[in-house]
């Protein structure tokens, strides 16, 4: 049995992912109408190199949906593949620009649901010491070496490395907006910063804060969003707006990041995070209901 890696092109294809849950399968582009045939000479590295891959997979062997960032959706076990020529599916529907579709070459699987999120609007991601190297990200579809399966199922099986599936909605304006209308839902007792001008101040470098609020103690509060993982560089950013504040404030603000990553934080990220001034790190999770009007 052999563990492999499929990108799925989420950025290019909205919706993908979804799609591919939803039909039990996984896919490859480069339809033979547009000269990429499964058999005979090959001019395109890649597909030359995907076309390889995809004849070597075998029902039985395990492959893990990879998106951006070091994120992956699920692992499937492969139960059968329509990859040949004639047997062209798409999963992207045929339009005025693509008249034969997108991704019609599949691959089909049952998804481990055990090891994975429940919800498929959840996905995984993977803690460094889990990644894949730059080698096995880059192709299309590729085997995976640089660890192996059980390693994989057990950085996939931790909730605190569970993440929302990001899409085209702005979380960051969104999130800014909410925290500025709703501040006591991120902290009991903190309200908007009275003082307008410093609430929307603009910084002499040109930078200016998410969110300003004040809490119980009078004290200003620093609120930075961002819609994935943290990283040291958003803790350096939002320090530098608090340096900004303590000029304008003429008191020592405290600092809060809010972010939609994972719940575990990176080594380098909680380390930077602990440096004076402390910055307190707060995972956010998006939920919306909605209600048929009569």
């Amino acid at each position: 049995m052999k563990l492999w890696k499929i990108n799925c092109m989420e950025d290019t294809f909205p919706g993908m992912w979804q799609r591919w849950y939803k039909h039990q399968c996984v896919g490859v582009g480069w339809c033979s109408k547009w000269g990429y045939h499964l058999k005979g000479p090959s001019h395109k590295y890649a597909w030359t190199r995907a076309r390889n891959a995809i004849q070597q997979v075998q029902p039985g062997d395990a492959i893990v949906v990879a998106l951006h960032g070091h994120r992956v959706g699920r692992i499937g076990e492969v139960t059968g593949k329509a990859i040949a020529d004639t047997d062209w599916e798409p999963l992207v529907p045929p339009s005025r620009t693509k008249e034969d579709g997108e991704m019609g070459r599949r691959i089909f699987v049952r998804w481990d649901m055990i090891n994975a999120p429940d919800d498929r609007d959840q996905i995984v991601l993977l803690p460094a010491h889990a990644r894949f190297t730059a080698g096995e990200l880059r192709p299309a579809i590729c085997e995976i070496q640089s660890c192996t399966l059980q390693q994989l199922k057990r950085a996939m099986e931790d909730p605190s490395n569970w993440v929302g599936l990001d899409t085209h909605f702005d979380y960051e304006s969104a999130l800014q907006g909410y925290i500025a209308a709703y501040p006591h839902d991120l902290e009991d007792g903190l309200l908007p910063h009275p003082d307008k001008k410093i609430r929307e101040k603009v910084f002499k470098d040109g930078s200016r804060s998410d969110v300003l609020l004040i809490d119980r103690d009078q004290k200003p509060v620093v609120v930075e969003c961002k819609q994935g993982a943290p990283s040291p560089h958003d803790l350096k950013q939002l320090r530098n707006y608090m340096r900004h504040l303590t000029r304008e404030a003429r008191c020592k603000p405290r600092g809060v990041l809010v972010h939609g990553g994972a719940l575990k934080l990176a080594e380098n990220v909680r380390k930077e995070a602990a440096k004076k001034p402390k910055v307190e790190i707060v995972r956010y999770t998006l939920k919306v209901d909605f209600d048929r009007s009569e």
